[in-house]
């Protein structure tokens, strides 16, 4: 991803950029097209795949910036010849950047389309996750009634101190998610069973066992919840961690998993 601070800092140093962008690909690429990265003559931020590709693309760049090569668009057959072995064909363009207050705005607009992630619990699963989760395209919101549980909080999380967890519910717009591991199982039946309620969230999770999905199951049932909503819900979460207890394993699971739900095929 994009770092936003690092942009402020070239910003404020008014230093000279250059958007590498892939203008066009076919075949087997290992960006899409129009991903990108920011260059200056001695950093970056973003990238389009690695490999040769981007170090050659980024020592084109650099040229460009000392006015040592043109601003020609670069055709890569990523074959033998260019050390890599995708197959495809990409093509690299080289965009000066002259207003770095328009890029951030645009960047921040792509932001706010990001879909929402509200996370009921700061303990110790909860901690570990956000270290996993901050490094998706997803703005997470952090909520627990106790200040002091949150510790180190990484850059781009918001924190809510609130009991009031039905208005932050409420607040979430179609297609984003919940995921529940607060320090009370009332308390996660009450917030899962509101979620669940909604039918436009893309990912409802809730930590635990199978066998505290199925005293859940039934408690929504005896509420009166139809199964079509109830088999919604995502209970164990990360299920495919073998059954690793670590809240390091369990937060890179549940990563993988929001990546798949919230990110790559979102609803």
């Amino acid at each position: 991803m994009i770092d936003l601070a690092l942009i402020q800092t070239w910003q404020r140093q008014a230093v000279a950029v250059l958007r590498v962008v892939v203008a066009e690909t076919r075949g087997s690429t290992p960006r899409e097209a129009g991903a990108f990265m920011l260059v200056t003559e001695t950093a970056q931020t973003g990238t389009i795949g690695g490999g040769a590709l981007e170090w050659e693309s980024l020592m084109r760049a650099r040229q460009i910036l000392r006015g040592e090569a043109g601003r020609e668009e670069n055709r890569f057959v990523l074959g033998p010849q260019a050390n890599q072995c995708c197959g495809g064909v990409v093509v690299i363009r080289y965009e000066p950047v002259f207003d770095l207050d328009a890029e951030l705005r645009a960047l921040d607009a792509q932001r706010q389309a990001w879909p929402v992630l509200s996370v009921f619990g700061a303990g110790h699963v909860g901690r570990a996750l956000m270290q996993a989760a901050v490094l998706l395209p997803i703005s997470l919101r952090w909520i627990d009634q106790r200040a002091d549980e949150f510790g180190t909080v990484p850059h781009g999380v918001s924190v809510c101190v609130t009991d009031d967890w039905e208005h932050e519910i409420v607040r979430l717009r179609p297609g984003d998610g919940i995921l529940v591991m607060t320090h009370s199982h009332r308390l996660d039946a009450m917030i899962v069973a509101m979620a669940l309620e909604r039918d436009d969230l893309a990912y409802v999770g809730l930590i635990g066992s199978r066998s505290k999905r199925k005293r859940f199951e039934a408690g929504f049932r005896d509420i009166g919840l139809p199964q079509t909503k109830i088999d919604r819900l995502v209970c164990p979460v990360g299920a495919q961690g073998l059954g690793d207890k670590r809240p390091q394993i369990i937060a890179a699971f549940v990563a993988a998993e929001l990546a798949a739900r919230l990110v790559c095929h979102p609803g």
